[in-house]
């Protein structure tokens, strides 16, 4: 048995609203047209030409296996943004698993790898662009214009951003599919004679440039605040793109080296366009020509909205100038945008795009390494408030693989552009010396482990991760809505204090759970007395965890006059807090994420406009359970003559017409509460509490045509 004794600041978390946060606007597919679209376009449009040169047909290997080298990354990374879904994606990551210095470093370099891969994409976009002209204008004129056209289009909204990248995904995509199916039967095998004419050494260091082709899968997580569902969405999407890259790249690579000769695949900008008019003649010019301009303005804009997140977010840690961290009047972080175009243009200008493709890969990777590292740490730190809704399979293997894996593609590159690298990680470090560590105390998670053998634990990054399961909220899996339909009620007579609510809650969980009460009173006392107890807004929130239960166990308690509460604080100060709804909670050891899920879920009922209006005023326990119901799952009805359900007057459970996902959680009669069953017959004034999926409630709504503005209370009807 063990109390939560880190929740000294859990008040603070619980119940405090969250605020600077971006507006979540992005579902599965924008996920998955994000990380898909930020993924096929240089690296299938202009890349295979520069890799056939050095490598020969063996490239088709190259890229299946640069595949798999980011997968085990991606599963990492999925697991960091479910658990830390905010703005700024590897810098966030960085900066709380190993410190604000090496948050610097991971935000910079990111910030620079994202826009190498946009200014790359910008370029390839400028050799096709040309193909519609006969006297071309200068390509890098037209990466430039594009680039401040993408710019523009951020700054007026995220979410116009996001749905044009669905429609160019979705262009891009049956594009690619004709190429693919009309190309394969038209491949000449003996292009693949000789596979590995360039010695099995190149094709293995091409894994390490060709990886740049993968590299905009992971980019949604740098978007993660402005995802909806991301516990679900993010890790679904991107390997969903993962896997049609994979598939695409693959098919794609196969058809340009099986239907150009070597001279023309080497000797081509745009190889696609080349293998297109040897298939359908001018019109599979065209078409992929038209493909391929949808796919780099898609990297080029997911390239600047997920690029400018990162000035942003570090710029609203103190990492960075606060002039960053700014919203525009589109709800968009302009300032960041501003300057991360001016990056994209001063790199179009002034690098090759094989240089380009290179640092951006080395980048790339050596932030991959950076994930599977983060990954170990986080788990390792045992921060009971780390709570990703994806683990990566295979712990600690697979992120020790992808370190290894991503470490080895670096060294395969050659010193160059693993210079470069050393260099941005020293200006990151200065950068943080000169500038960050004026404005920054945070330690990172890293400095949990050194704790375990005996030094001091970092408490805010706990606060900071408690925060982001409130906002993150409840799984599907929890019983929030159960435990609260199963509670104990206990309106507590005026003038009874504190220690009294604790021993009669203890006491009935004592005797519904054999727990012994008098070790939950000591623990719900002595947690208020630390600080453990989150206190706020009218409510208090004793809570503890026992290896002698295996499904939580709430007591609710209404203290109608109200009662002050003495509550410890992190400085050592005792306080008097006034509240009138006690909530006792005790939850499986085991389970840490979800007992403070629950918490949170309770604080935000709390926190709706009315909830102490309501609180005070209705009768009977059903009825104070109702106010911490969340509406979209559960229905509030009271039976009358004439209302909605009048037809439910005098009919048994079990002869309702109800929705398959629906039930009958609590009847409230007079002053009594009924346990439901079937054989229960309604009666007029019943209070008929029902619980259920979302999709069955607004079903049952809608069937009974009720105002669905109308918020839960004691009479709804």
């Amino acid at each position: 048995m063990t109390r939560d004794l880190r929740g000294k600041t859990l008040a603070k978390m619980l119940m405090a609203g969250s605020k600077g946060t971006l507006h979540k606007h992005i579902g599965l597919f924008g996920v998955f047209a994000l990380s898909f679209g930020t993924t096929v376009s240089s690296g299938f449009f202009l890349l295979p030409s520069m890799a056939y040169d050095m490598a020969g047909p063996a490239i088709v290997l190259a890229y299946l296996l640069a595949g798999v080298v980011v997968l085990l990354p991606i599963l990492c990374k999925a697991e960091l943004t479910t658990a830390m879904p905010r703005a700024g994606g590897v810098y966030f990551y960085m900066d709380r698993a190993f410190g604000p210095m090496a948050g610097s470093i991971a935000g910079i370099s990111s910030w620079i790898a994202l826009s190498l891969k946009a200014s790359f994409a910008l370029v390839g976009a400028g050799f096709y662009i040309s193909l519609f002209f006969d006297h071309p204008p200068n390509t890098t004129v037209i990466a430039v214009v594009a680039t401040v056209l993408f710019g523009l289009l951020n700054i007026v909204g995220a979410g116009k951003a996001a749905r044009i990248q669905q429609g160019l995904v979705v262009c891009v995509i049956g594009l690619l599919v004709w190429f693919c199916i009309n190309g394969l039967p038209e491949v000449n095998q003996a292009r693949f004679d000789h596979f590995f004419a360039k010695g099995e050494g190149t094709m293995i260091s091409m894994i390490g440039v060709v990886v740049v082709a993968y590299m905009g899968l992971t980019k949604v997580a740098s978007v993660a605040e402005e995802v909806q569902n991301p516990e679900r969405n993010i890790p679904v999407g991107m390997l969903l793109a993962l896997g049609a890259a994979m598939t695409l790249y693959g098919l794609g690579v196969t058809v340009m080296i099986g239907v150009l000769s070597p001279t023309e695949l080497v000797e081509s900008s745009t190889p696609a366009a080349a293998a297109a008019q040897v298939l359908a003649g001018r019109t599979g010019l065209i078409l992929v020509s038209i493909a391929a301009i949808g796919s780099f303005m898609s990297v080029a804009n997911a390239g600047i909205l997920s690029a400018s997140r990162y000035p942003f977010a570090m710029g609203r840690d103190h990492t960075f100038p606060a002039y960053f961290r700014a919203v525009g009047r589109f709800n968009t972080p302009t300032r960041a945008v501003i300057a991360t175009v001016a990056l994209i243009v001063a790199e179009i200008v002034l690098l090759d795009p094989l240089v380009i493709a290179k640092y951006a890969g080395t980048l790339k990777l050596l932030l991959f390494t950076a994930v599977c590292a983060g990954v170990i740490v986080m788990r390792q730190s045992r921060i009971e408030s780390y709570d990703p809704g994806f683990r990566a399979p295979l712990y600690p293997l697979l992120p020790i693989a992808g370190m290894a894996a991503c470490l080895f593609c670096i060294i395969m590159l050659g010193w160059i552009p693993v210079l470069f690298a050393l260099s941005l990680i020293t200006v990151g470090v200065l950068w943080f010396h000169w500038y960050a560590s004026k404005r920054v105390r945070r330690i990172g998670a890293i400095h949990h482990i050194f704790a375990q053998l005996g030094k001091q634990q970092f408490n805010p990054l706990d606060m900071e991760l408690r925060e982001i399961i409130k906002e993150k909220g409840l799984r599907k899996a929890d019983p929030f809505e159960a435990v609260v339909a199963e509670a104990h009620v206990i309106d507590l007579p005026p003038d009874s204090g504190f220690a009294t609510a604790a021993s009669l809650a203890s006491a009935a969980i004592s005797e519904r759970r054999g727990l012994d009460s008098n070790w939950l009173c000591t623990e719900f006392l002595e947690g208020t007395r630390i600080g453990a107890t989150p206190v706020a807004g009218g409510a208090a929130l004793p809570h503890t965890r026992s290896d002698d239960i295996a499904t939580p166990e709430l007591v609710i308690v209404r203290c109608r006059e109200g009662m002050n509460i003495e509550v410890g604080g992190a400085d050592h100060v005792v306080r008097t807090q006034h509240v009138d709804a006690i909530f006792f909670l005790v939850s499986p050891e085991a389970d840490p994420g979800m007992h403070l899920r629950l918490l949170a879920s309770i604080a935000i009922a709390v926190e709706q406009p009315g909830f102490h209006d309501r609180w005070r005023s209705v009768t009977g326990s059903e009825s104070l359970k109702a106010c911490l119901l969340r509406r979209e799952r559960s229905l509030d009805l009271r039976l009358r003559t004439g209302g909605p359900a009048h037809d439910w007057i005098d009919i048994a459970l079990r002869d309702l017409t109800l929705p398959e996902d629906v039930i009958v959680a609590m009847i409230g009669r007079d002053e009594d509460s009924i346990v439901p069953r079937g054989s229960t017959v309604l009666r007029h004034g019943d209070r008929v509490v029902l619980l259920g999926e979302p999709e069955g409630i607004a079903a049952l709504r809608a069937s009974l045509d009720l105002d669905r503005t109308i918020p839960l209370g004691p009479d709804q009807s």
